[in-house]
């Protein structure tokens, strides 16, 4: 795959199905980490929460596979390291917002702000559980080049 190739496919998916697959991921989580925080009734907060990773995190990952992937050299070294790269740096993005949001809500708020690295780190080991179960049900991933 050279640099500027034709192999390089965009990502493509109607925004109805982005939306209810993200939002889907956001309710579930949300629920589980309502139940695990205090009760159903920060279901919501949670939920809304949660689409920061989720939605947010699906244009990371069509950021990079869109608009930087066709742009750097095919080797794969280069092209996985830039993909942790944009997910790290995509993760602490993510984390601000959600914090401003959490602040911007009613109820809890933090007392303090986790380091934004912890944040990048979470979100790569988030998009590397994706891609795994990708790999595993035989689509493209970064676990075969492909993805």
């Amino acid at each position: 795959m050279a640099h500027g190739d034709a192999t390089w496919q965009p990502h493509k998916e109607p925004l109805r199905t982005t939306l209810a697959r993200t939002g889907a991921i956001a309710l579930v989580v949300g629920a589980a980490l309502a139940w695990r925080s205090g009760g159903f009734a920060r279901w919501p907060i949670a939920t809304l929460l949660v689409l920061w990773p989720s939605l947010g995190g699906h244009w990371v990952e069509v950021w990079f596979r869109n608009f930087l992937r066709p742009r750097l050299p095919a080797a794969r070294p280069v092209q996985l390291g830039a993909r942790l790269a944009v997910w790290f740096l995509g993760g602490m993005v993510l984390t601000v917002g959600m914090f401003l949001t959490a602040m911007a809500l009613p109820g809890p708020r933090p007392r303090h702000w986790p380091p934004l690295w912890l944040g990048g780190l979470a979100f790569i080991g988030i998009e590397s559980g994706v891609h795994l179960l990708l790999w595993l049900r035989g689509r493209p991933s970064i676990y075969d080049g492909r993805g």
